[in-house]
């Protein structure tokens, strides 16, 4: 298709998070209502933003500006559950619906445009038939390429043929939806989506990488499958059959996850890398499900998991299937040279990788997920409470997000982190225990270390440094002081007082 991008319509169903929960929770979606994630505000009813709730607020900063704002867990099932009764109905009328995410999905507009005599007649005749089968509210918006139609979708607009670029030029960089890349934009003096379209590609790719070139063909309203986009071989599609038939969303969610790892590694073995996820399902009384996930940018493994997960458990939950699942296939589209791969742990892409995989996918078919963990560093005052045990082939998120913790230890991070604390006594020259007075005071310089029998010199220490946690909580407050030790040996420690006793719980050496 080159540079020329495909006139698209495109239907969005605003505030979906919140209209999902009403839809299959009850959440009334005409009273201010936020859904969070990770503590943010991820969506919000109309009612939640006339009291100032907008997206990216903390929970407590929303109840402040709306203190009867009822607030709900973000769930992507719950949204893909409640959208496919609106896709059936779109796909009554349209040809090929791909989904971007729960709410929204897009298709060729040629096709209606042209049976109901226009792109304006289409747009209308989806809309009524949204509300007539579903009872949602839909907006529809036509542009050339997805990204620009997912705009006009907001504004309720239809661009003209040729006129998208001209639409998106004045927009801000932050309607791209990527954080890191629009705060660094905007950093460099790049304030508008048509100021970034006017940079050389080549010096994009070179100085932010793949998925900031891809950003860029969305900000000039180019086609949004850049650098040689090809056609599926067929040795990249994965598929996978049942012997017994798959009809519960626990048994959905590992046959996702499993054929979703396989996709992406056969990918990243050619170097390649997905844009777009098609996914069919063949059920035990011959029936063929399919269902197209488009991406902005590259699907990653854990996205193409995530989707397949969201659509095989949308599927079952909305009765779409009237058998269990006994043949699951996934076809990678819209595929894109990916550089730059990354060595893993057991090498580059390549049979060492691929059989570790498939060992440790062996080893929680037998003993459960939670058989193999991996770690993630995240936030935290202390090293042993900053790695987080997820497990393998899970979304890798740490328990505690990263950021500024007061208290935390500076660097240089630790050699050994001790599993339980080793109790100790820290002497001063007199053969007194030391003690920390309120003020973080020592009550005399270290002298001695008795540990594991013996005295060990102090030649060397620093500190006190308090940790004070959950102050606010009497039941859950916690107040410790860390001191860091050398001793002669050459052995560099870091001590916790904690509840008057010392203890061993870091080794920097």
């Amino acid at each position: 298709m080159g540079d020329a991008a495909q006139r698209t319509m495109l239907v969005w169903c605003p505030d979906w998070p919140v209209i999902a929960a009403d839809l299959l929770d009850g959440v009334p979606a005409h009273r201010p209502v936020a859904v969070l994630h990770a503590n943010r505000v991820v969506a919000s009813s109309a009612a939640a933003r006339a009291e100032g709730v907008r997206r990216g607020l903390r929970k407590r900063e929303a109840q402040g500006r709306c203190p009867q704002v009822i607030t709900i867990d973000y769930d992507p099932v719950r949204d893909v559950r409640a959208f496919e009764p609106v896709l059936t109905a779109v796909e009554e009328i349209a040809a090929s619906v791909a989904v971007l995410r729960a709410g929204v999905c897009a298709f060729a507009a040629r096709g209606p445009a042209r049976y109901f005599g226009g792109e304006e007649a289409a747009a209308e005749r989806i809309v009524e038939q949204v509300a007539q089968e579903c009872g949602v509210e839909a907006q529809i918006g036509v542009a050339d390429g997805t990204f620009a139609a997912l705009l006009a979708a907001r504004a309720g607009r239809i661009i003209a043929p040729g006129q998208t670029a001209a639409f998106l030029a004045a927009m801000p960089v932050t309607t791209l939806d990527r954080p890191a890349l629009t705060s660094l934009l905007r950093r460099l003096g790049v304030h508008t989506l048509g100021a970034f379209a006017d940079l050389p590609p080549s010096d994009v790719l070179a100085r932010f990488g793949l998925d900031a070139a891809l950003a860029q063909r969305l900000a000039a309203g180019r086609d949004d499958r850049p650098l040689a986009v090809r056609q599926t071989p067929p040795e990249l599609e994965v598929e996978e059959r049942y012997d017994e038939p798959v009809d519960r969303v626990d048994s959905a969610a590992f046959a996702a996850r499993a054929l979703a790892e396989r996709l992406h590694e056969r990918l990243a073995g050619y170097g390649m890398a997905a844009t777009r996820l098609a996914i069919s399902a063949v059920t035990a009384d011959g029936r063929e499900l399919h269902r197209v996930w488009r991406h902005d940018g590259v699907l990653t493994a854990h996205a193409i998991a995530d989707r397949t997960r969201w659509q095989l458990e949308g599927w079952i939950t909305q009765r779409r299937m009237t058998a269990g699942i006994i043949a699951l296939r996934l076809i990678p589209d819209g595929l894109v040279r990916q550089a730059g791969l990354q060595a893993g742990l057991w090498g580059d892409v390549g049979q060492e990788r691929d059989r570790a995989h498939r060992a440790l996918h062996r080893v929680q078919g037998i003993l459960g997920p939670e058989a193999v963990l991996t770690a993630v560093l995240g936030g935290g005052r202390d090293p042993d409470a900053q790695a987080t045990l997820v497990p393998w082939g899970d979304e890798r998120v740490p328990q505690r997000p990263a950021g500024p913790w007061p208290g935390r230890l500076p660097p240089p991070s630790p050699a050994v982190v001790l599993p339980e604390p080793v109790p100790v006594q820290l002497l001063d020259a007199s053969g007194e225990v030391l003690r920390v007075s309120a003020r973080l005071e020592l009550s005399a310089p270290p002298a001695r270390l008795v540990w594991e029998g013996g005295k060990i010199e102090v030649t060397g220490w620093a500190g006190p440094w308090p940790v004070e946690e959950q102050w606010w909580d009497g039941r859950r407050t916690h107040r410790a002081a860390r001191l860091q030790i050398l001793l002669a040996t050459g052995r560099a420690l870091l001590l916790t007082l904690d509840a008057g006793q010392w203890s061993i719980t870091l080794h920097f050496d």
